[in-house]
């Protein structure tokens, strides 16, 4: 009978000890730190290592007053922007040539009016992350 008793009590205790504790709530958050976009002169790959892209890759509707407006986590234009590129100045299909260096400057003199003669081959597509464009982006290559 006082095993029961010493049983009840523990059970009432413990009860009441549940009821009384505060209750915990998980919180798990995510977040990445990118940190700056590269200082390129005109603009970068949209893909890790981030490297300069050489002129000539970039057409100029990424370009507003003369800055690069941007491409992969660091894309600050438009939410839903379609712009031509042209993949020959890239080194995943085969370009070998020169890449600028970062923090090196523009020479927009020596390509005067380059726009009128510029020629994409690949039309890419870019979405913002900072969820301006209310959408999770994608890369040139949409992934």
């Amino acid at each position: 009978m006082k095993q029961i008793r010493l049983f009840a009590l523990a059970a009432v205790a413990a009860f009441f000890m549940a009821v009384a504790a505060p209750s915990a709530r998980a919180q798990v958050s995510f977040g990445i730190q990118i940190g700056a976009p590269p200082v390129c002169p005109y603009g970068y790959f949209d893909y890790a290592p981030y490297n300069c892209a050489p002129f000539g890759y970039y057409g100029p509707q990424w370009f507003h007053g003369g800055v690069f407006i941007g491409a992969g986590p660091w894309y600050r234009g438009p939410g839903d922007f379609h712009g031509w590129v042209n993949r020959h100045y890239d080194p995943r299909y085969g370009y070998h040539g020169h890449l600028p260096s970062r923090g090196e400057h523009p020479d927009w003199d020596h390509h005067r009016n380059w726009e009128h003669n510029f020629h994409g081959n690949y039309q890419a597509h870019e979405t913002r992350h900072d969820n301006g464009g209310h959408d999770q982006g994608h890369g040139h290559d949409g992934h």
